[in-house]
């Protein structure tokens, strides 16, 4: 939470230097409260262990948040039960009409086809152009990164010659953005991709900013000017053995797959992972909630426009 203080105290000045939050007297008494609408297109094939990880992250904060769960119609999960995602899902035509104060576009395994070549992408296309004018500000993770600075920006993935797998330092390049606020110097993260941007694109566009990076896992973190998309490259609200599970799956198909880096301790698979990024994923998705979606959305939620 913001800590409230007097409009002409010194130490506001002073505290906003130092990238802490505060809020003067005329700010708190003018504010209006109310739950904050978040819709989660979630796009995995895994469904109830992707909802359960970003809710971890999303319900740790003093924040009231609304959450709805959506799915394409243009695709049939094989991996979730028919009964959970009738009770706990809805379609985009039921929610068109809608407006939400923020939204998360998970990623998915599909990185190595063609964006055309996704059975959804269509579908995709028109819920990224809806989110425009319906959404205050939306959250794009991992191949849903990829397909959001695609579609919205026209910057392309291009193949890396070996899977990007394990938990990689990073660095913010813009230090005074509240999305990392209360990081450390070095912060990690895990990935699992094949696919990466490259950041002379992002860099070559002047409506984008690059926020963070990592020398071994590159692009991380890319948002617009305007702060009304935000997209990383990572798994943030990964569990402890996401992981492992990956690679032990991998390696009883018979994959060629490697350890993944910095995870279990002297590279030893029979060693429990070593967790080394839950306050970073923490920190990351509560300012992303308080910063750009509940200090900066519309009171009424029917305001939001292009």
């Amino acid at each position: 939470m913001p800590i409230r203080i007097p409009d002409s105290l010194p130490a506001t000045t002073i505290l906003e230097q130092e990238n802490i939050f505060v809020m003067t007297e005329y700010r708190a008494f003018h504010q209006d409260i109310r739950p904050l609408n978040l819709l989660i297109l979630n796009l995995m094939p895994t469904k109830v262990v992707t909802e359960t990880q970003l809710l971890r992250r999303l319900s740790n904060s003093p924040l009231q948040v609304q959450v709805e769960l959506l799915k394409t119609a243009s695709h049939v999960s094989q991996n979730t039960d028919a009964s959970h995602l009738s009770s706990f899902y809805t379609t985009f035509d039921a929610i068109r009409e809608k407006k939400y104060d923020g939204m998360i576009i998970t990623g998915a395994p599909v990185e190595n086809l063609d964006f055309a070549d996704v059975d959804y992408w269509p579908e995709l296309c028109e819920i990224m152009e809806w989110t425009r004018s319906h959404v205050h500000s939306t959250l794009h993770i991992c191949w849903g990164a990829q397909a959001g600075l695609f579609y919205h920006y026209g910057i392309p993935k291009y193949p890396l010659e070996r899977k990007l797998f394990g938990v990689f330092p990073h660095r913010a390049l813009k230090v005074q953005s509240p999305l990392f606020r209360g990081f450390d110097d070095v912060f990690y993260v895990p990935h699992s991709r094949y696919t990466e941007n490259h950041a002379e694109d992002i860099l070559a566009k002047p409506e984008l900013e690059l926020l963070a990076v990592s020398d071994q896992a590159g692009v991380f973190a890319v948002k617009s000017r305007d702060n009304r998309r935000f997209f990383i490259t990572g798994h943030p609200e990964y569990d402890p053995d996401t992981l492992a599970n990956e690679y032990f799956r991998d390696v009883n198909k018979g994959l060629d797959i490697q350890v993944p880096a910095n995870y279990f301790p002297d590279d030893d698979p029979s060693n429990p992972p070593l967790v080394r990024w839950r306050s970073a994923a923490q920190l990351f998705y509560s300012n992303w909630l308080n910063y750009y979606v509940y200090q900066t959305t519309p009171y009424d939620v029917r305001d939001i426009h292009n």
